[in-house]
């Protein structure tokens, strides 16, 4: 059985100044939104935060970026928040642009073990600056480093007790593989049900992988709201 908390301060109460974090979602999709929240109320400090996105100004880990939480980020797409932008331009936000690909490629390998891996994703471009590279039959390969975090946090649609996690649609994205790649799991779940009720077939992260697990409930927002003109 895992440690089964009922309060998201408590369930982040581990988390310290200057730890890294891996964080589950894409875009809005499938976010650990009360860990989040229960984040900025601790008022933790200077995070590196790794995560497909950065959530938008009032959401997600814009939260934890209005709040000055962040000083470190490495994301893939960061185009739908303002204040990320001004503190890029300010100098208050170091920032590691990394192709989705790649950066998903070097989360499972975290979680997998793996120290590094080629790709030929950013060869010729700035990203393969400083960076080695490889000749291999007549192509070249830019080596990546595999990444890992101090805590993993990750939603998931249903979770039983043991730790066992489902994810729902888009939420398989980048969850799973996060959870596997911190040292720390913190699950937040929209079901918490009993073992032996999720089917094992459709598990997606097995048990072993997850430390700390929670039931919450989803508030669903919309990213960017696009009308149609009639």
């Amino acid at each position: 059985m895992k440690e089964i908390y009922h309060s998201f301060s408590d369930a982040v109460e581990s988390i310290n100044n200057g730890a890294t974090l891996l964080v589950g979602g894409f875009g809005l999709c499938g976010i650990p939104e009360n860990l989040i929240k229960a984040l900025r109320e601790k008022g933790v400090k200077n995070l590196t935060v790794v995560s497909n996105n950065c959530g938008i100004d009032d959401w997600g880990l814009g939260l934890l970026l209005e709040n000055k939480q962040i000083d470190k980020i490495l994301a893939s797409y960061v185009g739908e928040n303002k204040e990320f932008e001004r503190q890029v331009i300010a100098g208050e936000l170091e920032v590691e642009l990394v192709p989705q690909g790649t950066l998903a490629e070097r989360l499972r390998a975290g979680g997998a073990g793996i120290p590094a891996f080629y790709t030929p994703a950013g060869v010729g471009t700035k990203i393969a600056e400083g960076k080695e590279t490889r000749i291999f039959e007549g192509k070249e390969y830019l080596l990546e480093k595999a990444i890992n975090g101090d805590f993993s946090l990750v939603r998931a649609y249903q979770g039983d007790s043991f730790g066992n996690l489902v994810y729902r649609k888009t939420a398989q994205n980048f969850n799973p593989i996060i959870a596997a790649a911190g040292r720390v799991t913190i699950a937040e779940v929209e079901h918490l049900v009993n073992p032996g009720q999720l089917n094992p077939a459709f598990i997606h992260t097995p048990s072993i992988y997850v430390n700390k697990i929670i039931q919450g409930t989803q508030e669903k927002r919309i990213e960017r709201k696009t009308l149609k003109e009639v």
